[in-house]
């Protein structure tokens, strides 16, 4: 897709045939296109997978979707609600921080870099994987859908049981499809400051997703992030 992207083994294969398909193709050359047209795309080419290169397929315990990268400058790494280290936490992160203290008792980080989830098998999807410099959902309906549903139906299928954080419409609708049988699909609105007291504070979802963890014999998910933002975990390669 892009010169120098990074992408974990564990999902090459699994995703061969969306990168062979004539969507993918299209989407090539879109993205393509728009550089040419001097627009800025974020995140950096190499970062276009960075999900999919912290958090193996085999390796992926709890899944959140968002929805389209940061379109500030310096913000989207590849992770959804993450941003890089020096640069603001945005108000659905701080929201989220709040609640994970209000649910697990741990202190809201002082940034917000996610990559010590993703590390630990949290995969931070967004749905769109790419933006226009200061156009927010400018790379909607391109294609990148059709990836990330893809990627979904892989964890989906995966044989040990994943938790799903679902939160906001847009998160439910793309996920309708998991099997509820095998995984635990938690749902609650949105964490946006527009959203977040309908019902996202107090969902305690953080302690819910570790204890289903821990009952199929999983290690749970160390929500506290360390105070160093780079001093994230790497996957298991």
């Amino acid at each position: 897709m892009a010169e120098g992207v990074k992408l974990h083994e564990s999902w090459k294969a699994p995703l061969a045939p969306q990168f062979d398909s004539p969507y993918m193709a299209d989407l090539k050359r879109f993205l393509l296109d728009e550089k040419a047209r001097g627009r800025r795309i974020f995140p950096k080419g190499s970062e276009y997978f960075r999900a999919l290169d912290l958090t193996p397929l085999d390796k992926v315990r709890v899944v959140i979707l968002g929805q389209d990268p940061y379109h500030g400058e310096g913000q989207a790494h590849g992770l959804c609600f993450s941003v890089r280290p020096g640069v603001r936490t945005p108000p659905s992160l701080v929201n989220i921080y709040k609640e994970i203290e209000s649910d697990l008792g741990i202190r809201p980080a002082q940034h917000g870099f996610l990559e010590h989830w993703a590390g630990q098998g949290v995969l931070l999807l967004n749905s769109v994987l790419t933006v226009q410099m200061g156009q927010a959902a400018s790379h909607r309906d391109r294609g990148w859908e059709k990836f990330t549903d893809a990627i979904i139906r892989l964890v989906n299928d995966k044989p040990d049981q994943v938790v799903f954080l679902l939160w906001g419409a847009y998160a439910q609708r793309k996920a309708a499809f998991v099997d509820t049988s095998r995984h635990l699909v938690l749902k609650a609105p949105h964490p946006s400051p527009l959203s977040a007291h309908n019902g996202f504070f107090g969902c305690r979802h953080f302690s819910q997703a570790n204890a289903f963890l821990e009952s199929k014999g999983l290690p749970p998910i160390d929500w506290a992030l360390p105070a160093d933002p780079l001093a994230a975990s790497e996957p298991q390669r």
